[in-house]
């Protein structure tokens, strides 16, 4: 036996310093104290816009919207919840949580407590097996009473499958542009990924998911704002109805068994009999249908050649987007709604696909020519080209026309004009996401220069023969005067490019600045020369 070496440091944590969080409204990293979410989101109101800002005039802090729901009146709020979903993600594989989110429901239900109706609430645990142990325990029932029916297995909500809101809550949301919330046990809220219309998402533990549903907003201090009132009109508060961990424990125990997990997992393979029905047939390639709109032969080999390409310089390359801090894949490549106006939807219109059958960007992440048209669709992105204004989109430079991100980057390619973007910090930020990369690639985008990157996107853009380069000295687009309407050439020596090495910017304005090329290995170099990791792995297997 040898004994343990240790590095001699020591890590201190007082229990007593471990309280209830969430996170949001905008970030899953911007973690909020349960007990100070109802001051921290009212300061988020009034905040200027930004990961904690909202930039509501104290005018409109007040507003609110009467409407009548199966027959019933209600008012939405600033703060109200429009969103609950105990939704797939890693803290649907804790049954202590998880059967606290049910135990939360049958003791709401005991005092006559209720979800409001309007509310989207669902279920989609990450496995079957949850199914299972909420049924042995008795709070399946009680879960669905409240609103929370199992929707499916996987991610849902966290992902934006969340679905339309009723008609009636869309209409009373936009007419006054109010916050409204959405509450997720996912890992994942960034702007305009839950849905559209919510502008706040938290992530929470799933029965603070229920905890809040119960609420029916975030704008709330549950120490001293009752949930509502039982049978007899007395105040019922969330400590009221918290189950302990003794008694979570207790269930636990008595329910969950292994026999659950090897009875579950043993099908995992064998598949539904609906897609046990599919022939594949004998061909050994697939047989691409030019009319499908879920999956279109992308054109990433169209013009592959065995030798090396040559790779140009980015010469007089235009900004096709000027954007700031936390620009993440959600921004960058959304996964959830098509929405009507997008360049997307255009695309399914053209084709004859009616708005109910749009689906999503994530559904839809087999075909190419929908995907390139979603590059920058988020409806959040924040484009200093656009003065501020929020929205899919930016200024064409030649022509000073606004259009659409992908309209703009195809007019640029027709015309044979290459662009690059700029951006701030943790470009790149959230899922690893390969469309997010792929995206830009089909824009005809050539290199993106920002402060800083999240590492598996730089890594992407390699991969995809789309250079990331990062300022020198601290400096950013601001700090250089750089507003976005310049034109940028940038010399790549045919991509012969040494590992971080520097090159010079030079702008038709008269304005030079160096810049780091972020390919840090030997073979993201050889990556980049051959225009993009696929086209590298296609020669070499060739080659052999």
């Amino acid at each position: 036996m040898v004994d343990p070496v240790f590095s001699g440091k020591v890590l201190e944590l007082d229990l007593g310093s471990v309280v209830p969080c969430l996170s949001g409204p905008k970030r899953p990293h911007d973690r909020v104290a349960l007990d100070n979410m109802k001051a921290d989101f009212n300061d988020c109101l009034t905040a200027p816009v930004g990961f904690k800002g909202f930039d509501i005039g104290k005018e409109n802090l007040e507003k609110s919207s009467d409407f009548t729901y199966e027959g019933k009146n209600y008012t939405l709020k600033h703060g109200s919840l429009v969103i609950a979903a105990i939704t797939s993600c890693t803290n649907t594989s804790n049954p202590g949580v998880m059967l606290a989110a049910g135990m939360l429901c049958k003791n709401a239900k005991d005092k006559g407590l209720q979800v409001p109706p309007y509310i989207k609430t669902s279920l989609s645990p990450g496995s079957g097996v949850v199914t299972k142990y909420f049924e042995e325990s008795g709070v399946q029932k009680y879960l669905e009473d409240m609103g929370f029916y199992t929707a499916g297995y996987g991610c849902m909500t966290c992902i934006g499958n969340s679905g339309e809101l009723d008609e009636v809550v869309t209409e009373a949301v936009q007419k006054n542009d109010l916050v409204v919330s959405a509450v997720l046990s996912g890992n994942r809220n960034f702007e305009g990924r839950v849905h559209p219309l919510t502008r706040a998402n938290y992530l929470a533990s799933p029965p603070l998911v229920v905890a809040y549903a119960l609420a029916g907003t975030v704008d709330i201090d549950f120490e001293v704002t009752p949930l509502g009132q039982d049978q007899a009109g007395k105040d019922v508060f969330l400590r009221d109805i918290w189950p302990s961990m003794e008694e979570v424990n207790g269930v636990i125990e008595k329910v969950l068994h292994p026999k659950m997990f090897v009875d579950t997992y043993k099908n995992i393979s064998k598949g539904t009999p609906r897609w046990n029905a599919l022939d594949a047939g004998n061909d050994k390639t697939y047989n691409w249908k030019e009319d499908s709109t879920y999956i279109h032969n992308p054109p990433f080999f169209s013009k592959l050649a065995l030798e090396l390409p040559e790779i140009s310089d980015i010469d007089n390359a235009y900004c096709l987007l000027n954007v700031g801090d936390s620009i993440t894949t959600d921004h960058i490549s959304p996964a959830g709604k098509i929405a009507l106006n997008s360049p997307a939807a255009r695309y399914l219109k053209e084709r004859g696909v009616k708005p109910l059958d749009f689906n999503t960007y994530g559904a839809r992440r087999g075909n190419d020519e929908i995907m390139a048209r979603g590059t920058f669709a988020n409806i959040r992105l924040v484009n200093k080209l656009m003065g501020g204004k929020v929205g899919a989109e930016t200024v064409h430079i030649p022509s000073g026309e606004v259009r659409s991100v992908f309209d703009a980057s195809n007019e640029y390619q027709m015309n044979n004009q290459d662009t690059i973007v700029l951006a701030g910090k943790e470009y790149g930020s959230g899922s690893s996401r390969d469309w997010a990369a792929k995206g830009p690639y089909l824009m005809g985008i050539k290199g993106v220069i920002a402060e800083s990157y999240e590492r598996i996107h730089r890594s992407n853009l390699v991969g995809m023969g789309v250079l990331p380069m990062v300022f020198l000295n601290g400096d950013n687009a601001d700090s250089l005067g750089l507003d976005g309407t310049e034109q940028f050439s940038i010399k790549l020596n045919g991509g012969n490019l040494s590992c971080g090495e520097h090159l010079d910017v030079v702008t038709n304005t008269g304005k030079t600045f160096k810049v780091q090329a972020r390919l840090d290995t030997e073979i993201e170099v050889e990556y980049f020369k051959n225009g993009g990791i696929l086209h590298y792995v296609l020669r070499n297997m060739v080659s052999k």
